[in-house]
């Protein structure tokens, strides 16, 4: 494929490619047919280090930038990628297998994150107060924290790129990016737009890696990096936050879900459904936001279930570039397993399966829309992030109890709930732990809106008017003055 063969497979360091130290490369494969895609550079710790200290050298000088100047970098960055939307929207579909339809809308929302930050950047704001007794001016400015450590999961490889990149170079901050090992390309082709939009060598720099604890950890413990902004699983985020405790880096985290979505006995099924297939199947259920817990009232739970069913079994699976696909593979084997295995626990224990639910033949890491009712309290699917598509459906009877057991996690990042009763959307959405909440929709996902969770679903927020404050910190002067 030309769009691949045209992406550089080096590692990004000094705003030049070079190969990894030792030689090694690793493999990228398309998950639609199982074979390798090409091979690119596989960072040493030695390389990471590299990468560390030419956005050390870097960060003086891009601090002093003017935001003008950031913000026009960003901007003719934007404008690439949606010039660039197809060939960026097949490298997508090549190495992590999303059918090209999203894989464009993908492009759209990444391009969209350089936009707006790159509106942010100039307004960076600070203030001047008198001080109570009179005396002093009280003069706040806001400054780049410094060299920032970014790591970006597989399943959006330019969107989760962009919503990082954005706001740290638009605050001024030198950046270290260490994209997922399965979808590398998105990354690497993004460091050649940004360097044909301007960017200055060093401000950018990205490492590729299977080590990836060999690479981070000294990185982390090395004194160097100022921040560090990692979206993945909250197993892997305990780990890094413990690693940037020795030198108090400051952190911001978008960890795992366990998203409930509530179908209330008033709710406009029509419009249940089809959120219910967004927040379900967008990205084939690959996403940290995803739908995973389907609760639904059972006066209407038997009509919602056999249509959601029909829905979700019209869907065509197929290789992703493939016109009329409607459902890609899976990442990898183990992706697809993991979803199998928790319907196989489900039905074992009692629950129906109104569609899917088998293994395909064939080539690839293709999985069904499955569709499963009577899921017992102790599935392993109600409390396992599924990662698939796969709705697994659960009654109630009062507000209450679907209340209780959708906070009934260690998570909270995203919640759905469907009905048209404002009083009671209002109530309930406010109850709901979880840091962002769908009202009759099931997309939350907005380069406008702050994105994040609470409890262990992570740290801060990325996006919005507050994504760049992740970026920043504050600095005080005290000005005495005289009478």
């Amino acid at each position: 494929m030309t769009v691949v063969r045209d992406v550089p497979k080096q590692l990004f360091i000094g705003g030049g490619w070079q190969d990894a130290e030792s030689g090694r490369t690793l493999a990228v494969d398309n998950p639609a047919t199982g074979e390798e895609l090409c091979q690119v550079a596989d960072a040493s710790p030695a390389d990471g280090r590299r990468a560390v200290e030419a956005a050390v050298v870097a960060q003086a000088a891009w601090a002093a930038t003017a935001p003008r100047v950031r913000s026009e970098i960003l901007r003719r960055a934007y404008d690439i990628i949606i010039t660039r939307t197809e060939d960026l929207a097949l490298l997508m579909t090549l190495e992590m297998g999303k059918p090209l339809a999203e894989a464009r809308a993908e492009v759209a929302y990444a391009a969209e994150f350089f936009r707006w930050f790159s509106e942010e950047a100039v307004r960076i704001d600070g203030g001047m107060m008198t001080a109570p007794d009179g005396r002093n001016r009280l003069l706040v400015t806001r400054q780049p924290v410094g060299p920032c450590l970014l790591i970006t999961p597989w399943n959006f490889p330019l969107a989760m790129g962009t919503r990082k990149i954005g706001p740290a170079l638009a605050a001024g901050c030198t950046i270290v990016l260490k994209p997922a090992p399965q979808t590398p390309l998105a990354s690497l082709a993004l460091a050649e737009i940004l360097a044909e939009a301007g960017l200055p060598a060093g401000v950018l720099n990205i490492v590729t890696t299977t080590d990836a604890a060999g690479v981070v950890e000294p990185l982390l413990r090395g004194g160097h990096i100022r921040k560090l902004s990692f979206t993945g699983s909250t197993q892997v985020g305990r780990v890094l936050l413990a690693q940037c405790a020795d030198t108090v880096i400051r952190t911001s985290m978008e960890l795992g879900g366990n998203a409930p979505l509530i179908v209330f006995d008033d709710a406009d099924l029509d419009v249940a459904v089809e959120g219910t297939m967004v927040a379900k199947m967008r990205n084939m259920g690959e996403s940290c936001c995803a739908a995973n817990r389907i609760y639904v009232h059972t006066s209407v739970a038997d009509e919602f279930a056999t249509r959601l069913a029909a829905r979700m079994a019209a869907l065509k699976v197929g290789d992703g570039t493939e016109p009329g696909t409607d459902v890609g593979p899976l990442i990898d084997i183990a992706g697809r397993s993991k979803a199998h295995d928790l319907v196989r626990d489900a039905v074992k224990r009692g629950a129906t399966v109104l569609t899917g639910g088998e293994l395909p033949e064939g080539p690839g890491c293709f999985y069904p829309p499955t569709v499963l009712t009577g899921i017992a309290p102790d599935s392993a699917i109600i409390d396992t992030e599924i990662f698939g598509p796969v709705a697994a459906i659960r009654t109630f009877e009062t507000e209450e109890e679907a209340v209780t057991a959708a906070n009934d996690t260690e998570f909270g990042l995203a919640a759905y709930l469907f009905t048209q009763n404002l009083d009671r959307a209002l109530r309930v959405a406010e109850r709901l732990e979880s840091g962002m909440i769908g009202l009759n929709t099931g997309l939350v996902s907005n380069p406008a809106a702050p994105f994040g969770g609470v409890k262990q679903s992570g740290l801060g927020r990325e996006g919005g008017r507050v994504g760049i404050d992740e970026f920043l910190e504050y600095k005080y002067i005290a000005v005495p003055v005289g009478a």
